[in-house]
């Protein structure tokens, strides 16, 4: 389980590839004569308006900062969980509203999704192009690792963390239906509840999670800045603090007696050993827990500047790099040394973890690794004949 989402049309998970139009916007190229004056007035003021860049919120920066930096801190406990209920506790919590933390910004910053040109563009080269690339570095990096020259190089398979992109991608394709219709929440809670009875559906583009975790997109393309206001009042911040212990609480009880898979969303409750009517119980209970777990979070995130703020730009290359490193200290045994099992060992691994994302989300990473976060192809793509008669006008 991952993750857990951009602000950049490329370089993070959670920002829509619909944040900002290209230049030239859709307006459609007039011929000269009549009509032709206003057309080129028009062009003229929407290049313009696209040129005045969107001034970055600094409280989604942090939240996706704080949200991957728990991603991180989850992987690494999770290898502890069977001899340490504290551990387990803390994972069980995490998991609880991270991802669905990440997939409603996902889901808000892809309000102004559309079908146009650029965003469609935006969408391959910001979300496809990673997919891809990143799918086929695990696969190779699994058959060198883990010692398994045959795994096979499967796109419809997606491999750890990479089902977020595959998710991600369908999701904003589906957006426009999701703006028609009356009641787009319980509408996708629905579909939610009836995937996780549904175990015929299969692991093709984990189907399972685009569906279990669909809700939460919705919800965030719902969502206004007012909404978030709420939830940033200083009587949230004091009304979240009882609420997550008592969350903790919970999860040090449930630990040894609940099965965690039911926080991935990556299967039906058939395959989890579970009665059919328990998937639609659970969906709905862990629905409802983690949109309060999120609020409770959404409700200590600063909304000033600070020094991690601009890290919120890089994301996504945080997530997809530290997958690597996740992987690769289960396949080389880091976690047989006694040692990272005592309680000074989960501490010193949650602090190695938080460091190891936070330099991965960095400038100098970004740089190095942009030409697969964030391909530009402009030679993939036909011409637009309206940007080229704006910018003859």
């Amino acid at each position: 389980m991952t993750p857990v989402a951009t602000t950049s049309a490329t370089a993070t998970a959670v920002r829509s590839p619909a944040d900002s139009p290209a230049a030239g916007g859709t307006s459609q190229a007039r011929p000269a004569g009549r009509g032709g004056s206003r057309a080129k007035n028009e062009a003229t003021a929407d290049t313009k308006a696209d040129a005045k860049a969107k001034p970055r919120d600094a409280f989604f920066d942090n939240a996706k900062y704080l949200a991957i930096v728990l991603v991180a801190m989850g992987h690494s406990w999770e290898p502890l969980r069977d001899g340490s209920r504290s551990a387990a506790a803390l994972y069980i919590t995490v998991y609880a509203f991270h991802m669905p933390a990440f997939i409603i910004i996902s889901g808000y910053f892809s309000r102004s999704f559309d079908m146009r040109k650029d965003r469609l563009q935006r969408l391959i080269t910001g979300v496809a192009v990673p997919y891809i690339l990143f799918e086929v570095a695990y696969t190779l990096f699994k058959r060198w690792a883990d010692d398994d020259p045959g795994y096979p190089i499967s796109l419809t398979d997606p491999w750890y963390l990479t089902w977020f992109l595959a998710a991600l991608f369908i999701w904003r394709l589906t957006t426009p239906l999701w703006k028609i219709v009356r009641w787009p929440v319980p509408l996708a809670l629905a579909i939610a509840v009836l995937a996780s009875i549904s175990p015929d559906i299969g692991d093709d583009l984990d189907l399972q999670r685009v569906l279990q975790f669909l809700p939460f997109f919705v919800i965030g393309l719902s969502l206004r800045p007012e909404h978030f206001k709420l939830v940033r009042r200083k009587k949230a911040r004091i009304l979240a603090v009882p609420v997550f212990a008592a969350a903790l609480v919970f999860a040090y009880w449930a630990a040894p007696r609940m099965n965690a898979a039911w926080f991935y969303h990556r299967d039906a409750a058939q395959e989890l050993a579970a009665p059919w009517w328990s998937g639609a119980v659970m969906t709905l209970a862990m629905f409802g827990c983690s949109l309060v777990l999120v609020a409770c979070f959404f409700a200590w995130i600063p909304g000033r500047t600070m020094w991690c703020t601009a890290l919120g730009a890089g994301t996504l290359y945080g997530y997809l790099l530290h997958g690597f490193l996740a992987k690769g200290s289960r396949f080389w045994n880091w976690y047989d040394s006694p040692w990272m099992h005592t309680p000074w060992g989960a501490v010193v691994l949650t602090i190695v973890a938080g460091t190891v994302i936070t330099l991965l989300c960095t400038p100098p990473v970004q740089r190095i690794f942009r030409w697969a976060m964030e391909p530009k192809m402009t030679w993939a793509f036909k011409k637009d004949p309206v940007g080229m008669a704006r910018s003859r006008n």
